[in-house]
C-alpha cells in the first residue's frame, strides 16, 4: 500500500492558452494513467475546485517513496511539468505521507512534542 504521495497542484490558467491547457492536462492525465498501468505508481486522483482565485484543481498521485522519486525524475513527467509550466499559474509539486505514512509523521511529530516543554 502507498505510503507516498506528490500532491500536483495549479492555479488559473495563462490567459489565451486555455485550449494548450486543456491538451497538456489531458496528456499528463495519460502518463499518470500509463504509469500506473505499469505499476510506476499506485494510483491517482483528480480534483478540479469551483472558482476561488487561489487553487483551480490538484492531482495526487500515491506510491512507495522509490514510486515517487522516480515519478519526480522521469524525462516523460519533466516534460510534462515544464509543459504545464508555460499554460498555468502556481504550480506547484509538494511531496507528503498517506496511509501508513500518516501513522510514522505522528509518531516523528510525538517524539518532537516530547522534547519540548508543553508549558505556556
Amino acid at each position: 500500500m502507498a505510503d507516498r504521495m506528490l500532491l500536483i497542484s495549479w492555479g488559473a490558467p495563462v490567459r489565451g492558452r486555455e485550449e494548450l491547457g486543456l491538451e497538456v492536462f489531458t496528456d499528463a492525465l495519460g502518463l499518470l494513467g500509463r504509469m500506473q498501468q505499469e505499476g510506476r505508481i499506485e494510483s491517482f486522483d483528480v480534483a478540479l475546485l469551483r472558482p476561488n482565485g487561489d487553487m483551480n484543481g490538484f492531482v495526487i498521485a500515491r506510491g512507495s517513496a522509490a514510486q515517487i522519486d522516480a515519478l519526480q525524475h522521469d524525462d516523460e513527467f519533466v516534460r510534462s511539468t515544464a509543459d504545464a509550466m508555460m499554460i498555468v499559474d502556481r504550480l506547484h509539486h509538494t511531496e507528503g505521507y498517506t496511509n501508513e505514512g500518516v501513522a510514522q509523521q505522528i509518531e516523528i511529530y510525538r517524539a518532537a512534542i516530547a522534547k519540548v516543554s508543553q508549558r505556556s
